[in-house]
């Protein structure tokens, strides 16, 4: 533990990471409380109110104020993210597993479909699932999901791989010990580590993925606050209200920064190779 610890800070950068998401998840678990007005309130007297002491980002076209907006818009992008890549990594890694441990025809069937979803560029996808489904919170957790099962089930597949050609996979085979057993109690736990990293790194990509789809209109639909969608009502006043982008732009750059530099931390204090 203390190695990892020394290793995860050692950068610096994995530490202000954390700090940032344990922001977020603060501002997430306690929106009802910190938010100094109802993100829904509308005032047109007030519409594009620049920054100032009563509302510290300004108003958005509908004189909502943009600060509560952000602070419940994080509910949408790390609820997505967390259901996302969970999902998929569960289906993913479970897929991976069973076309490297298995071999053969299983093998060949699973990683030809997943060259299939590969083959198409992942935003397009999620994009022609959206349109099929209808825009919702819940169908862009299931676009996502169906987009991003894929890169973990590779990654799976190559890390079991590399763990059925050691020895004690071999010993464990002879032995007479169930698949069952070897997977779970022997190669799962020694394939974690670039998962766990990966996951992390994906929770960046798919906070973006769902600001593009929102701010496309078929994500999270109005007036429920989302980031993407902030920058969609607010592009069109981008001259003459730049707190209307600025200011969700810069909560989704945070957010995908800090997962980034966590993902990056704990790849060099999890990884021995990278340690020294």
């Amino acid at each position: 533990m203390k190695i990892f610890y020394r290793q995860f800070v050692k950068g610096r950068l994995p530490v202000i990471g954390l700090v940032i998401i344990t922001i977020m998840l603060f501002m997430t678990l306690f929106a009802d409380y910190i938010a100094p007005y109802d993100p829904y309130k509308i005032d047109l007297s007030e519409r594009l109110s620049s920054p100032g002491k009563k509302h510290l980002l300004g108003q958005d076209d509908l004189g909502r104020d943009v600060l509560s907006r952000i602070i419940y818009g994080s509910r949408v992008s790390l609820k997505v993210g967390f259901f996302v890549v969970g999902i998929s990594v569960i289906i993913g890694t479970s897929i991976g597993v069973i076309a490297g441990y298995f071999g053969g025809w299983i093998d060949e069937i699973i990683m030809r479909l997943t060259d299939i979803f590969l083959a198409f560029p992942a935003m397009l996808l999620a994009i022609a699932i959206m349109a099929i489904l209808g825009g919702s919170l819940n169908n862009v957790i299931i676009a996502l999901s169906i987009v991003g099962w894929k890169t973990y089930a590779r990654l799976a597949r190559g890390q079991v791989l590399v763990e059925m050609g050691k020895e004690y996979t071999t010993a464990l085979r002879a032995l007479g010990f169930g698949s069952f057993r070897v997977i779970f109690r022997h190669i799962l736990p020694n394939i974690l580590v670039p998962i766990i990293v990966a996951a992390t790194l994906g929770m960046a990509a798919v906070i973006v993925q769902e600001a593009g789809l929102t701010f496309l209109g078929l994500g999270v639909q109005p007036p429920v606050p989302s980031w993407g969608g902030m920058l969609s009502e607010g592009h069109q006043y981008i001259l003459k209200a730049y707190h209307l982008t600025t200011f969700p732009g810069l909560a989704i750059m945070l957010t995908v920064l800090g997962f980034n530099f966590i993902g990056d931390g704990l790849r060099d204090a999890l990884d021995p190779k990278l340690r020294y």
